[in-house]
């Protein structure tokens, strides 16, 4: 059996939401000190609150967090004694628990394909933050270059693939793609693959308007709707910030970026809409 720190290891690696559960405040009598913890999944738990109608009625309330996608911590007080409610049998320690219910969410994920100098400082900002970053190239010195960002606060993967689009079909659901490479040839491949794509968060080119006309032009004589190709973005970042150096460039991106992963499901101008999960009634 893992242990629960393990286990959070090992769920993120499994990219499966998780609950901490960590008892915090303990009045009386009570199964489990202060300091107790335990990790909550869709299908198993690790480590012990207590057992019982405690731990039953948080590894309840845990499923329907991770069902629902929330990320906000939430408290349960819980009363240990024959008269207190109690859905999964009594207990009569005759103490009171604080429990904290701590979201761990599946960690979102880049695709930064093409690690030239504005891709490379996009990394640099995002390798931050705890996300999973992918930095894909076709040529080994800018790989090599990327690979000095570890240790990072990201889990970054790096690779180096004249096929870009076949990691591209690989990335996990939701995934947000940025295609910045070298080669416009290269940029096509990858805008032609990723509007394919059945489940990506986001798709953004870096270029200008001109270039955006002419590789929509060439989308549609390749075959793809109108809806496909709309799921670009192109340019990309925020209009308010201005100026082409690459890092003012990397700025700019990453910061609508940020507001794309700050929420469960966002999208770009011209997505479809996505369904969002009901949020729980308080």
């Amino acid at each position: 059996m893992l242990s629960w720190i393990d286990a959070v290891t090992a769920l993120r690696n499994e990219r499966r939401a998780a609950v901490l559960i960590t008892v915090t405040e303990v009045r009386g009598h009570a199964p489990r000190e202060a300091g107790a913890k335990m990790v909550i999944a869709d299908d198993e738990t690790f480590g012990t609150v207590g057992g019982g109608n405690l731990e039953m009625a948080a590894v309840a309330r845990a499923r329907e967090m991770i069902a629902t996608g929330s990320c906000t911590p939430e408290i349960m007080e819980l009363r240990l004694n024959d008269k207190a409610p109690a859905k999964y049998g009594r207990q009569c320690c005759g103490g009171e628990v604080k429990l904290l219910l701590e979201p761990l969410p599946v960690p979102k994920t880049v695709a930064i394909f093409g690690v030239g100098h504005v891709g490379m400082e996009l990394a640099r900002i995002l390798s931050r933050h705890p996300i999973d970053l992918y930095l894909t190239d076709s040529r080994p010195e800018a790989i090599a270059e990327a690979a000095q960002l570890l240790p990072s606060v990201a889990r970054i993967q790096t690779q180096v693939a004249v096929m870009g689009e076949q990691v591209l079909s690989t990335l996990p659901e939701g995934s947000h793609v940025l295609i910045m490479t070298h080669d416009h040839a290269e940029d096509f491949h990858l805008c032609d693959a990723a509007v394919t794509h059945p489940s990506l968060g986001s798709i953004g080119l870096i270029g200008s308007t001109a270039k955006w006309s002419r590789f929509r032009k060439n989308l549609g004589e390749s075959g793809h709707t109108e809806q496909q190709i709309s799921k670009i973005q192109c340019p990309i970042g925020i209009p308010e910030i201005t100026g082409k150096e690459p890092a003012v460039i990397a700025v700019s991106v990453a910061a609508q970026l940020m507001g794309l992963l700050s929420k469960p499901a966002v999208r770009l101008a011209g997505q479809p809409e996505t369904p969002q999960p009901r949020a729980l009634a308080k």
